[in-house]
């Protein structure tokens, strides 16, 4: 560490805090007015809001321009990979599975397992979105299965209420868990742990999710009419979702990536086993028994305001569902290969899990090549000193160094030797607070190329496309159709990392997260809500973390320094719970945002009625929001949920 560090973060860079404050707030308004009012691309206003971010940096807070950029860079990068390569990679594999026919087989498949418009909401819309959202994401879910219940006959206003409530509780895992990647890159906390917090809360949600989803179509006697179907497909998930989100936690491999997509596939399998050998509903409700949900006027598509969102999900939904297939018999055999894709994946990941536990040792050789390569970031690592306000007290063991102002150090005894030798010395400053270090931020890209998702993701996409026959022709349509459907989403997700790097070096989220501390005991609460204001203004779980992760984890030592989470072993511990919340809560804002209600529009062919269909779905987001809220607190404070938070 330099004895001085270029740029030091000044959390009040004005004199007045409040002002402060509002101009560390600007990027993120910006964001959302871009996003909400000029309806803007995402990308685009990602982009200006990242310019905004640079300048203010630069010209507010103080920090060299290049600096600013650097941080900028490095956010990027982080967006590209592991994030952007993992979302690229998931998607060619859907697109293989459709192109080649087999997921037409898929759908047709779990469509015909049961006649009642209840049991179809639960295995369509939350079992099988929940296979759609790890597997592709980016809308899918509530765009094919959307698609699917109005094709067995569901009313469409109401198959597009019931999609958007059902992806809900899947979306941290999304994409094969870019969320949580996501998060561990602004926040800093470990992946794995951000796992496992997300096992202890997860859960709980799957078990609600169905049946309230089942009880927006119907009465409380209709509803409860199916509770055993509820219990297998949300249990089952439920399960499912602890063990592949906690499994590493117990000695078995990093697995968390597959939560979504495996969870999926077990709780479609015990429910439809449960339905062909166990258990049938006694009065089967066609979907179109259930009429509309609420009397909505009928919108002329050719009519409908111009709306350019509105246009690319149209065009998103027409991708995702392919061409029209021929209706081929279903067996034993064809279903199997149909799903075998989606195994050889999942087999990969695993891998790749055995790989990263033996990377914590220090990168694979493999000859001519090492398995990922840490790059410290030019001008940027060890360059940023984090402000007064953020730095840890001196450990009470350290020692001043004989001559050296201003320098501690931890001396230990030599078990050979006997005699005392220096293991740690301390830079510190001090301050109202007492001594405290003067320690800098760390800048360093891991250019994983070996174990990130995306990459045992695209082996299984190209052991694929050699198993199902693929030809030229198609390889290089499936190509292209997957370059031309993540022109938006990566630069977006590259955008707002790299908007969020800026404001985390500059100290400007760590402006907005002192003034947050000020909520005091209330703040678990608004934490799960500031994750679902994310989703709502960016459109994914993952943007939300991106933007606000930081601003959580300074918070959370704010909060933990002044005494609210003190029970907590550390700021570290602490944060562990706090930042998860941001995407735990931010998954029921999913149902809310531009691109998801836009889509399910477009899946379920009813353009023209996305302000119907909000106004339809957005109590149910803020009510959901505010129970995992309130789980977020009971897990602050009360034992013994406190001791659900990994440490």
């Amino acid at each position: 560490m330099p004895l001085f560090a270029v740029y030091v973060q000044d959390l009040n860079p004005v004199g007045n805090r409040i002002l402060s404050t509002i101009i560390a707030a600007l990027p993120v308004l910006a964001l959302f007015y871009l996003l909400v009012a000029r309806r803007w691309i995402a990308s685009l206003a990602g982009a200006t809001g990242a310019v905004i971010a640079i300048l203010l940096a630069w010209l507010v807070y103080g920090m060299p321009l290049d600096m600013a950029g650097a941080s900028f860079v490095h956010g990027m990068a982080f967006g590209l990979l592991p994030i952007g390569w993992t979302v690229f990679a998931a998607m060619l594999l859907y697109n293989v599975t459709v192109e080649t026919g087999q997921f037409n087989i898929i759908r047709r498949s779990i469509g015909a397992l049961s006649g009642d418009a209840r049991v179809q909401a639960v295995l369509i819309g939350f079992c099988f979105g929940a296979f759609m959202e790890g597997a592709a994401g980016a809308g899918s879910p509530v765009a094919i299965c959307g698609a699917m219940l109005v094709g067995l006959g569901m009313p469409p206003f109401r198959a597009a209420v019931i999609c958007l409530i059902a992806n809900t509780s899947p979306v941290c895992y999304g994409g094969l868990g870019v969320p949580v990647i996501t998060l561990e890159g602004s926040s800093g906390v470990p992946a794995d742990k951000i796992s496992i917090m997300c096992g202890h809360q997860l859960p709980f949600l799957s078990c609600l999710i169905p049946l309230y989803m089942v009880k927006t179509m119907c009465t409380w006697r209709q509803t409860l009419a199916i509770w055993p179907a509820l219990l297998v497909g949300g249990g089952s998930f439920a399960a499912s979702q602890f063990f592949f989100a906690t499994a590493h936690a117990y000695g078995l491999p990093p697995i968390w990536p597959l939560t979504d997509i495996c969870g999926s596939m077990f709780s479609m399998a015990m429910l439809a086993l449960f339905l062909k050998f166990v258990w049938k509903p006694r009065e089967e409700i066609k979907g179109s028994d259930l009429g509309p949900l609420t009397p909505v006027k009928p919108t002329d598509p050719a009519q409908a305001p111009h709306d350019p969102e509105a246009e690319r999900a149209q065009e998103q939904v027409a991708a995702l569902q392919g061409p029209p297939a021929e209706e081929v018999p279903l067996t034993a055999g064809r279903v199997i290969l149909a799903w075998s894709p989606w195994l050889i994946m999942a087999t990969f990941l695993v891998l790749s899990g055995w790989g990263r536990q033996i990377e914590k040792k220090g990168p694979i050789d493999l000859g001519i090549v090492d398995s990922f390569y840490a790059v410290k970031i030019p001008g940027l690592h060890n360059e940023v000193e984090r402000a007064y306000q953020l730095q840890k007290l001196l450990p009470k063991d350290a020692e001043p160094v004989p001559g050296e102002p201003n320098m501690f150090r931890i001396m230990k005894k030599d078990e050979e030797t006997g005699q005392e030798k220096e293991v740690k010395r301390f830079q510190v400053q001090d301050g109202p607070k007492g001594l405290k270090l003067r320690e800098t931020e760390s800048a360093v890209f891991n250019f994983n190329w070996l174990t990130a998702p995306g990459t045992p993701v695209l082996l299984s996409a190209l052991v694929s496309m050699v198993m199902l026959r693929m030809s030229r022709a198609q390889v290089g349509k499936v190509f292209r159709k997957t370059f031309v459907q993540m022109k938006v989403p990566i630069p977006t997700i590259a955008c707002m990392l790299g908007l969020s790097y800026v404001t985390k070096y500059a100290g400007m989220d760590a402006t907005l997260g002192v003034a947050f501390a000020e909520t005091g005991v209330l703040y678990p609460f608004f934490a799960a809500m500031l994750g679902w204001l994310g989703v709502f203004l960016t459109g994914t779980d993952a943007g939300s973390n991106a933007l606000f992760g930081s601003l959580q984890r300074i918070t959370a030592g704010e909060l933990y320094a002044a005494g609210h989470l003190s029970h907590f072993e550390s700021a570290d511990h602490a944060a562990v719970l706090i930042c998860t919340a941001n995407s735990t809560g931010g998954v029921m804002g999913k149902m809310i945002d531009a691109q998801s209600i836009c889509v399910a529009t477009a899946g379920t062919n009813q353009v023209g009625k996305e302000a119907d269909i909000f106004k339809a779905v957005i109590w149910h987001s803020v009510f959901l929001a505010s129970i995992v809220g309130l789980m977020t607190a009971l897990q602050a404070f009360v034992p013994p949920f406190t001791l659900m938070v990994p440490k």
